[in-house]
């Protein structure tokens, strides 16, 4: 059996499309600034300072060999002497050198700097933050 025109239902199909935009706007912005804080410390440290005394002991002593440096509690001694003529040693003087030392405290100040990021939020709600 064939179907007329009289019996077919024409339905016309209908398809939506959506197309999607995006439009930038500015609804806020902040600003960030840095700041660079500066505090003072007192830094304590210990100096060793030196000190050297040298004395010149003349002597004039026969020996029969040259005496080899030698330590007397902080006293390095160092003895001279001299060949003379009649073919003997003569110790003609001794060098005394003392070493003494003096420890002091010292207090320095000292600057330290320490930077900062702060943002503010511009707009009708401002608030600052600062992060350390």
């Amino acid at each position: 059996m064939i179907a007329d025109d009289a019996d077919m239902a024409r339905v016309q199909l209908v398809e939506e499309r959506l197309h999607v935009e995006t439009i930038e706007v500015q609804t806020d912005q902040v600003r960030l600034r840095t700041v660079t804080d500066e505090r003072t410390e007192t830094v304590r440290h210990v100096v060793q300072t030196g000190r050297l005394d040298v004395v010149r002991l003349p002597l004039d002593q026969e020996v029969t060999d040259a005496p080899p440096p030698r330590h007397e509690g902080d006293t390095l001694v160092v003895s001279l002497v001299e060949e003379r003529l009649v073919k003997r040693l003569f110790l003609v003087e001794e060098v005394r050198v003392t070493r003494s030392s003096h420890a002091e405290t010292l207090e320095t100040a000292v600057s330290l700097r320490r930077m900062r990021a702060v943002v503010e939020q511009d707009g009708a709600d401002q608030q600052s933050t600062g992060r350390e």
